[in-house]
């Protein structure tokens, strides 16, 4: 089930990343021999890089692959570095429930307001509505990391 979801997250990230291509490769060869442009195509693309920065965040997440200062993480004892994940996972997961929050907040007010997207005239919510399942995936998956190494009783060196 977890290395599915994760294989989910990858598609839709590379899935995203081929739109991209195809779209900004349409656009520059209709610009090129026109001397127009779509303009669709910045709000589909920057739709497309939101999508797929949160889908490939989540991916990674579950694996506790994201960035972090290895200097401060390797420095340390096992005492230290389980200390440093716990904390570093607490401080995602709220962030991102946060984030969560705001988005969904965000994408009623659009729905209230019936606000529409300058490119195409439709709902904006169609492009946020997305966003804070994504936040919570991330959420999760950084919440599960946390407590996995939570649970893992910490093995201490003897020094006789």
């Amino acid at each position: 089930m977890k290395q599915a979801l994760r294989e989910l997250e990858g598609h839709i990230a590379v899935a995203c990343m081929a739109l991209l291509v195809v779209i900004t490769l349409l656009n520059v060869l209709v610009r090129y021999f026109t001397d127009q442009s779509f303009a669709w195509t910045e709000e589909i693309s920057v739709f497309l890089m939101g999508l797929m920065c949160f889908a490939g965040a989540a991916s990674v997440a579950g694996r506790d692959q994201h960035i972090r200062i290895e200097f401060f993480y390797d420095g340390g004892s096992a005492s230290r570095q389980r200390s440093l994940k716990i904390f570093s996972s607490a401080v995602s997961v709220v962030f991102f429930l946060v984030l969560s929050y705001l988005f969904t907040r965000l994408t009623m007010d659009e729905i209230k307001y019936e606000e529409t997207s300058m490119g195409l005239g439709i709902p904006r919510w169609w492009y946020s509505v997305w966003l804070p399942p994504l936040c919570m995936a991330i959420a999760l998956r950084t919440l599960w990391w946390g407590l996995k190494v939570a649970r893992v009783p910490l093995v201490t060196e003897d020094k006789a």
